[in-house]
């Protein structure tokens, strides 16, 4: 029972530093994260935060990781178990919406940040944010291609031009909301997404 108790504590003090390196980043960058600035934070050693993760490029991969993670949670499996097309897309797009809106970071979308940090860099973090984002890309795809198939979509759609614009517009939330105050910005990246498919919105 006591190593099972060790384990679990051992689990949980990993992801409070994973919580709040993630809190630090979506504020300062990801390379403001560091090992110091974590202990202090978390009112812990330094030997005790660098034990668990052992370089700082594993501490950001790990945030990476709960950032997608997080992501997965409230975005895709809220919405998994509907049919493939329209209804799924739509309900995707309130999803997206409501996390970039309120990610859970004091400094907006994390996903987002990192993705500007890291999109023209080389190494590994760069390759798992490019692999994350490619994977949720090809699920949109998906129920792009699915709502074409099905007649809910005109066949004529661009899926790949469909895709970028559900990702400018969600991407575009952040900075609306923090750099310039727009309060409504969720619920007009909402309404762009639905015009871009085509769906009536009500003004």
């Amino acid at each position: 029972m006591a190593g099972r108790t060790s384990a679990q504590a051992a689990l949980e003090t990993r992801r409070s530093v994973l919580r709040a390196a993630a809190d630090l980043a979506s504020l300062e960058g990801l390379d403001s994260v560091t090992i110091g600035r974590l202990a202090d934070r978390l009112g812990m050693s330094k030997a005790g935060v660098i034990g668990q993760f052992r370089s700082k490029e594993k501490l950001q991969l790990e945030t990476v990781e709960l950032v997608l993670e997080d992501f997965r949670t409230r975005v895709w499996l809220p919405v998994r178990h509907l049919d493939a097309g329209l209804p799924r897309l739509l309900a995707v797009c309130a999803a997206w919406v409501r996390y970039a809106a309120d990610p859970g970071y004091s400094g907006g979308c994390l996903l987002t940040q990192v993705t500007y940090d890291y999109d023209g860099r080389t190494g590994s973090v760069h390759d798992r944010i490019a692999e994350g984002r490619a994977r949720w890309r090809e699920v949109l795809r998906h129920d792009i291609d699915a709502a074409v198939a099905a007649g809910e979509l005109p066949p004529a759609t661009d899926t790949p031009r469909v895709v970028y614009g559900l990702e400018s517009l969600a991407a575009g939330i952040t900075p609306a909301r923090l750099l310039h105050g727009d309060d409504q910005a969720d619920g007009w990246a909402l309404h762009g997404m639905r015009t871009i498919l085509g769906v009536p919105t009500a003004d």
